[in-house]
């Protein structure tokens, strides 16, 4: 993760949820800040799109939805029968009515009956979270499938422009959100919402009178909830920023621990942790206490509610309007009335939440994608290595062209060096070579074809890169060589490893060419990764070379042994050389001296140093007393 996304804190898209039923840390009704999408109704009608195929389990989610809540809501109905029961039992013996006894067999009978419906509950409800699960890893595997198709088609303009740490959040926060939502707030929202029209006309079905009882008493609990809510919000959203940062102290103090140690300025990074610590304490001790208030307030006024209720329920007895089994379970459902309304305004908020992840996700799968191939593609089957740039002009931005009128012609198995101050543009070149950007007008040709008229795979498989930037995978060193080509055998990788000089220091590891390299390899030092690279592109046996100061990582004596195996693998290929250190392409057949964005001269080494131009001063400056340029070179 990138030092400004971990400031952000965790991903921007991430949703706090509580334990069941979905509430915050303040306990039901507390609702945390959610990020809100631009264009809600759009985005959530493209969302439901992801749904439609699975149309036929979403009926079948509603249907088992309405038999669990249906079946769960008859329960405190047939459980007042038995207490009426039991009541008029008591009654009649405490008057000394003959015969009056309690009707254990009717009692009994309710209990089974109370049984079945709570397993036929369960049962439906099973199915529902079996079906739902199903529908919802559908949906976000379909949507992981066209984000990841999409990736590989959208071109490298788009990754340079925005952090790696933004693009996974996407990639990963965001998606989980929309599946943790899926899977449990959508069930949730549909059982509560059924749980709320069938309490209400339960209620309705005992008394009318103590149901508009029951529901008065809602409005307070909203007003009290809402005023309390905006208040822990703004501690919630103080708590997320401190948290923040300080994930982004913690991760650049563990990062540059050893700079730290260097100049001495542990007290400083202490002093800066205690002082953000003690900010993300306060917030986090007010955001927790303030939403605490919530859980306590609502009781108060549920309880009231309850009074009220039972009140008025003991005087219906009395009249005989109802019977005292209906004022039990009315309490039950004014209960269960609470509940589900919390829980509908808390998802509310998630599914905001959600809608807005959903629409980072489709921002990806609406960006401008890469040029599309050739319908009729070119395949060059025994590439030579002829390269041609025919009046090629290129600009990162279209109003600001870096490259006006590039001609280069480059012979197969010729060295061609690329030379020039930082910003020059020899990386665009490569970029241009490898159409991981297009070109604004003019061609570049290999072999006489167009690389437009060739796929970018067929293309990028006739080259062989060696950066300056090295680059492992976790996974051992076997397997690291071995990704040069697929299928190669073991005795080409191990070949492919003595030409690279690498064979030697990987037998001294414990367990050779099996040793396991961790996610950056710094379990083996800079150099031998570089050596693991430069063997990676021997085993390619590519028809061009991409060489980007290649032995910058190594000790001299190693370098003299690399640039003689270079040296070998160069022979009848056309290699393209970013040096920096000018002493290692004396040799080279053209030299392309480049500054900004132009090739200003072209030549051998002695050829430029007799024009005395921009090369020689380079070369000339780079060699001299204290080698004032070559840091400029690089």
């Amino acid at each position: 993760m990138s030092q400004e996304q971990s400031r952000k804190g965790p991903g921007r898209s991430g949703v706090r949820r509580g334990g069941p039923g979905g509430h915050g840390p303040g306990g039901p009704g507390m609702m945390m800040p959610a990020e809100k999408a631009k264009d809600f109704k759009s985005t959530l009608k493209r969302l439901i799109r992801y749904l439609r195929p699975h149309k036929y389990q979403l009926g079948a989610v509603l249907v088992m939805a309405i038999l669990s809540t249906l079946f769960s809501i008859l329960s405190p109905k047939v459980m007042g029968k038995a207490t009426t029961k039991l009541f008029e039992g008591i009654i009649g013996k405490m008057k000394g009515i003959p015969g009056a006894a309690i009707d254990f067999h009717y009692v009994w009978q309710i209990i089974m009956v109370l049984l079945g419906l709570y397993l036929l509950s369960s049962i439906f409800s099973y199915f529902q979270q079996y079906l739902m699960a199903g529908v919802a890893q559908k949906t976000v595997y379909d949507l992981r499938r066209d984000v990841n198709d999409k990736l590989s088609r959208l071109p490298l303009k788009y990754f340079d422009a925005r952090t790696h740490g933004e693009i996974l959040s996407r990639v990963t926060n965001d998606v989980d959100n929309i599946s943790s939502t899926l899977q449990q707030s959508l069930t949730q929202l549909i059982t509560s919402i059924l749980t709320i029209i069938g309490v209400l006309v339960m209620m309705l079905s005992i008394s009318p009178l103590m149901t508009l009882i029951a529901v008065l008493t809602l409005p307070v609990s909203i007003i009290a909830i809402t005023s309390i809510a905006k208040r822990s919000q703004k501690q919630f959203i103080r708590q997320q920023k401190e948290l923040g940062e300080l994930n982004g102290h913690v991760e650049e103090m563990y990062t540059g621990h050893k700079i730290i140690k260097v100049f001495g300025r542990e007290q400083r990074s202490q002093e800066q942790f205690d002082d953000i610590n003690g900010r993300l304490y306060d917030a986090g001790w007010k955001a927790q206490f303030i939403s605490g208030v919530i859980m306590p307030i609502m009781s108060f006024i549920g309880n009231i509610g309850y009074v009220l209720v039972s009140v008025v329920g003991g005087i219906l007895v009395t009249k005989k309007s109802i019977e005292i089994g209906d004022v039990q379970a009315f309490i039950q459902y004014a209960r269960q009335f609470t509940m589900p309304i919390t829980q509908t305004a808390n998802i509310a908020n998630i599914i905001q939440s959600t809608v807005a992840s959903a629409e980072r996700v489709f921002e990806i799968l609406d960006e401008e994608e890469e040029v599309k191939e050739a319908s009729h593609p070119v395949v060059l089957e025994e590439p030579k290595g002829n390269v041609v740039f025919d009046h090629v002009k290129f600009g990162y931005d279209p109003e600001h062209t870096l490259i006006q009128d590039m001609n280069i012609q480059v012979s197969q198995g010729q060295m061609i060096a690329i030379v020039g101050p930082t910003g020059a543009g020899k990386t665009t070149l490569i970029n241009l070579l490898m159409r991981f950007y297009e070109v604004n007008d003019g061609a570049i040709t290999i072999d006489g074809v167009n690389i437009t008229d060739m796929k970018r795979g067929d293309l990028r498989s006739l080259f062989g890169m060696v950066l300056q930037d090295t680059w492992q995978f976790n996974g051992t060193i076997r397997e690291n060589i071995a990704y040069g080509r697929e299928g190669a055998t073991e005795e080409e990788i191990i070949q492919a490893a003595k030409t690279a000089h690498a064979d030697h220091f990987i037998r001294t590891l414990p367990a050779g060419y099996d040793t396991i390299l961790n996610e950056e390899a710094s379990n083996i030092s800079q150099g031998q990764k570089q050596l693991l690279t430069i063997a990676r592109a021997i085993l390619a046996d590519p028809a061009i070379l991409i060489l980007d100061e290649a032995t910058s990582s190594v000790d001299t004596r190693t370098e003299v042994y690399i640039q003689k195996a270079m040296n070998e693998l160069m022979k009848g290929r056309t290699s393209f050389v970013i040096a920096h250190r000018l002493s290692t392409i004396r040799d080279a057949d053209l030299i392309l001296v480049m500054n900004h964005g132009s090739v200003i001269e072209q030549g051998t080494h002695e050829q430029l140093l007799e024009q005395g131009g921009f090369y020689a001063d380079l070369y000339n400056s780079q060699f001299s007393k204290g080698g004032g340029f070559d840091q400029e070179v690089g």
